[in-house]
């Protein structure tokens, strides 16, 4: 009797369960986004480039095009394949699944408004970090309705997105991390749906472990194999005798020492100043070893015999405090603070 009362029990239990969690995500929703994000993320430094679209507002707009039709695209067709399967299985939209899919559609419109806005206002480094923690907000709400193994990857898609800004990792690296976030986690997130069965802790947390190795081992080991390093061919030269064409053919390392005072050029714009470029005149702290070829620099620095680095992902930069001020000895005044450190220091 006990054991029928328990089995009674069960099926109650699993029946309330089944109810407050009604909602099915789609397999190739996942797929269908997965992919898009992830092709878009991979071919970001290839299309619509500062070098084919050097006005900002031109490259900004054309942005805000392609992630519209790409994104809209997707939405309809994944509404017009999901609609389709439930037409198969002759399920109704339940009220709940209309709202959590605005709710999604929302959170892939703030992603679009925001990639435009970063062309203005700046922080761009944040896109894809930004991206992965709107994705990873759309799984968790999805997840409150449908299956539990979306909410525990969707706190993971967060955690993932903040630590790559917390950790302060270079743009490329939370870039690829992105990419692989969206194109190889949501179709594998697709593959482990189980359709709302229970599940003990420790299986979802295996579950979880094996979706982030996947999202993070492959970007990360494709990282760590394209770390620049200077060939064998780089003999060193010194500054001087680089300025007097002694690498002018080949590949050299340029070793410039602590104490070399360089230029710093801004352009100032906007409607406060005139539009003249302004010069800082800064001198290198540590000994800067850049790789040259047949006299031009090929990309890869190091910095004070650290790794090899892209010559745009050596720094971190901050402007902490900008501040102007009116005074009667001084007059009108600006004050500024700009700090710009390698990464390796920022992480100690």
């Amino acid at each position: 009797m006990s054991d029928s009362v328990a089995q009674q029990l069960t099926a109650i239990h699993s029946m309330l369960s089944a109810g407050h969690r009604n909602l099915r995500i789609e397999r190739h929703t996942l797929v269908l986004w997965g992919l898009a994000g992830g092709g878009l993320l991979t071919a970001s430094p290839w299309i619509l480039t500062e070098a084919q679209l050097p006005a900002l507002e031109q490259r900004a707009v054309a942005w805000l095009t392609l992630l519209t039709i790409v994104l809209g695209a997707v939405a309809a067709l994944d509404w017009h394949l999901t609609r389709r399967a439930k037409r198969v299985r002759d399920e109704a939209w339940s009220f709940i699944h209309r709202q959590v899919l605005k709710v999604w559609w929302l959170l892939m419109g703030l992603g679009t408004l925001l990639t435009f806005a970063m062309f203005f206002f700046g922080g761009g480094y944040m896109v894809c970090a930004a991206w992965m923690v709107l994705i990873g907000l759309g799984l968790y709400v999805h997840g409150l309705f449908s299956e539990e193994l979306l909410e525990w990857v969707g706190v993971l898609a967060i955690v993932i997105g903040i630590a790559s800004l917390g950790y302060r990792l270079e743009y490329e690296t939370t870039r690829q991390i992105a990419a692989s976030l969206f194109g190889l986690g949501l179709p594998l997130l697709a593959l482990m749906l189980d359709r709302g069965r229970a599940r003990s802790s420790w299986h979802r947390m295996a579950q979880s472990a094996a979706w982030v190795l996947v999202v993070l081992g492959v970007p990360l080991t494709v990282h760590l194999h394209g770390v620049p390093v200077a060939p064998q061919d780089a003999p060193p030269v010194a500054l001087d005798a680089f300025r007097r064409g002694a690498a002018s053919a080949g590949r050299h390392t340029v070793v410039i020492p602590a104490g070399t005072p360089i230029p710093v050029e801004i352009d100032v714009t906007g409607s406060i100043f005139r539009n003249a470029p302004v010069t800082l005149p800064l001198t290198l702290a540590a000994p800067l070893e850049v790789l040259v070829e047949d006299g031009r620099p090929t990309g890869p620095v190091r910095i004070r015999n650290q790794a090899w680095a892209e010559a745009g992902a050596v720094g971190w930069i901050r402007i902490p405090t900008i501040r102007a001020d009116l005074t009667a000895a001084q007059g009108p005044s600006v004050r500024a603070t700009l700090d710009v450190t390698t990464m390796a220091e920022q992480r100690r």
